[in-house]
């Protein structure tokens, strides 16, 4: 099997190699990046990619609505430092075959990717619980925002501080972040850093 990791960090990728030598004939490459990413899918056709989300340049999601662009049968794992579902149900909407956080055990990543190469589908399952009952119990967590939310998410991601977002809208900098508080809980996500980056990948 021949399989494109993508990461940005060399050591991710020295460990994810030595993980990976155990699954026999295997033809591993990596890049470092979204462009070079793109060059080695085109040049060399991967069985199989592992995916990390955080790149920088070209991000994960992008990259990966890409390779789906140039090849809607690509299979792609995501293996990303985000464990929330909000971040495995937008990868998996844009057609990655398996998804994996990188707190995980070893165990998972190796069963995505021997589920994925062989054709099928896997989702950590700490992760595949999370989905299952948002699923259940809401839609998109993103159509739950109201539209003052999504004001600030917005701006959030066009890098305004926020007392500049309190200025902007004309309220109060204790209810810009009273309000963040509010979307992290809506979005499952824990930091402001996220929150940016969902804005980000909104565009």
């Amino acid at each position: 099997m021949k399989i494109l990791l993508v990461d940005d960090h060399i050591v991710v990728r020295e460990g994810v190699r030595r993980l990976l030598a155990d699954l026999g004939e295997m033809e591993l490459h990596e890049a470092s990046s979204g462009e070079e990413a793109l060059a080695s899918f085109r040049a060399l056709a991967p069985d199989l990619i592992v995916l990390d989300l955080n790149l920088a340049g070209i991000g994960g999601l992008e990259l990966l609505r890409r390779l789906m662009a140039e090849d809607d049968r690509a299979r792609v794992v995501v293996f990303s430092m985000h464990a929330e579902p909000l971040y495995a149900a937008r990868a998996l909407r844009l057609g990655a075959r398996g998804y994996v956080s990188k707190s995980a055990g070893a165990d998972e990543l190796i069963t995505a990717v021997t589920r994925v190469g062989e054709g099928g589908r896997y989702v950590e399952r700490e992760i595949a619980s999370a989905l299952a009952f948002t699923q259940l119990s809401a839609e998109d967590p993103l159509q739950q925002l109201t539209m003052r939310e999504i004001e600030i998410l917005r701006l959030l991601g066009e890098g305004n501080s926020l007392a500049e977002i309190a200025q902007t809208i004309g309220i109060a900098y204790k209810t810009v972040a009273n309000t963040c508080s509010i979307i992290k809980n809506k979005l499952g996500v824990g930091r402001t850093a996220d929150l940016i980056r969902v804005s980000m990948e909104m565009k």
